[in-house]
């Protein structure tokens, strides 16, 4: 009975991305954000994460780690992490994670968003499943949902935007 409420994108096929775009995006009700030193430079990160909702039903998790780097500019690096959830570990082997940079690109006046090799930052395990690297999720069939997921996260968790964009 608890599968009832599971949400797995990945089922979906080809028409996830076309789905996607009539879905409410929301954010989960446990929001956590932590901080903890740079391993570069012994500056402060800061990292939020939470579901993503999508039309009230758990759709994905992200980790978006912010930077404040002394030795060169900000940045933060979003994982997304798609698959079954509502279910515990024993049924998480369909997880795929994304990953991308965000921040400042010379002869661009604002932050960019960049697909790197996910979870870098982050220990191998069920809740990662299969992390895709910068090759392999740009022939995801989930790459335009990777997209609108992180631009909401961009758009509306505070930390991020605020580390980002100031406001």
């Amino acid at each position: 009975m608890g599968r009832s409420s599971a949400v797995n994108p990945l089922e979906l096929g080809g028409a996830a991305s076309s789905m996607m775009a009539g879905m409410l995006l929301t954010f989960g009700p446990d929001r956590q954000t932590r901080e903890f030193t740079c391993d570069c430079c012994n500056a402060p990160k800061e990292r939020a994460w939470n579901f993503i909702y999508a039309d009230g039903a758990p759709y994905a998790v992200y980790f978006a780690d912010c930077y404040h780097h002394t030795d060169r500019d900000y940045d933060a690096w979003i994982d997304v992490i798609f698959g079954t959830w509502g279910a515990g570990p024993d049924e998480w082997g369909d997880h795929v994670a994304f990953g991308c940079r965000v921040g400042p690109v010379q002869g661009q006046t604002s932050p960019a968003s960049t697909v790197v090799n996910a979870g870098l930052a982050h220990p191998d395990g069920p809740l990662f499943g299969r992390k895709l690297d910068r090759e392999a999720a740009l022939q995801h069939p989930l790459l335009n949902d990777f997209w609108k997921v992180s631009d909401f996260i961009l758009e509306n968790d505070p930390l991020v935007r605020g580390h980002l964009y100031g406001r």
